[in-house]
């Protein structure tokens, strides 16, 4: 059979054209109905389920507070807590005062005694007095600790370990020398973060504390 299209072409691209704005519409309404959906949900969490999770929050929060209020001591038991956890940051602060009589031990001349020794780890100086046979082995005492080096953390930097090394005072007498010695040290030497290495240059005999105390220290300040 043999059919014939009789329509011209201005009704067909009518007819398409209808078509092509029904689609349009449904597409148009179909995407404005899901944004309506989405804008629902939104709304419905914001207003109802954040809402109400706040509430809950709250009021966890108030429940706590009064427990935590009605806390026998509670300023204390905070304030225990605090200090607690201040204490590492304190021991890393304070200094190693147990190095001093190790470190001493290797600056000082066999010959010489120390009568007194003052130290200031706040400023991060140091006054030693006390006896020597001869003026010689005071000199001796004063440029080991001038020369000293030392080494942190088994770096291979070398750094002064005393500085500003003045023989402050000294006399001498039929039965020998006396001495002052003030200086400045390095705080790394006894700091408790760090391990140090003192580097005493070979100009003196040094001894061991552990063995002849007595004979080192007449009497210590500090």
């Amino acid at each position: 059979m043999i059919q014939f299209n009789l329509l011209p072409d201005v009704k067909l691209e009518y007819i398409k054209t209808q078509r092509t704005q029904h689609l349009v519409t449904s597409v148009s309404f179909l995407a404005s109905a899901a944004a309506i959906a989405i804008m629902v949900v939104l709304v419905l969490t914001v207003d109802v389920w954040q809402h109400k999770s706040i509430n809950d929050l709250s009021g966890d929060i108030k429940t706590a507070s009064k427990k935590l209020t009605a806390t026998p001591d509670l300023d204390k038991i905070l304030t225990v807590q605090n200090q607690l956890k201040a204490l590492d940051g304190l021991h890393n602060d304070k200094a190693a005062a147990n190095r001093l009589f190790g470190y001493l031990s290797q600056v000082t001349p066999t010959e010489a005694t120390i009568s007194d020794l003052t130290l200031d780890y706040t400023a991060d100086t140091m006054t030693i007095t006390g006896n020597a046979p001869t003026l010689d082995v005071v000199n001796t005492f004063t440029d080991s600790l001038k020369f000293t080096k030392y080494q942190a953390d088994d770096s291979s930097d070398k750094q002064t370990a005393f500085s500003d090394v003045v023989l402050t005072t000294f006399g001498r007498s039929s039965e020998g020398a006396t001495y002052t010695i003030d200086l400045t040290f390095d705080p790394i030497i006894f700091s408790n973060t760090d391990t140090v290495k003192l580097l005493v240059p070979n100009i003196i005999s040094t001894r061991s504390i552990v063995e002849q105390p007595a004979a080192l220290f007449e009497g210590t300040n500090q």
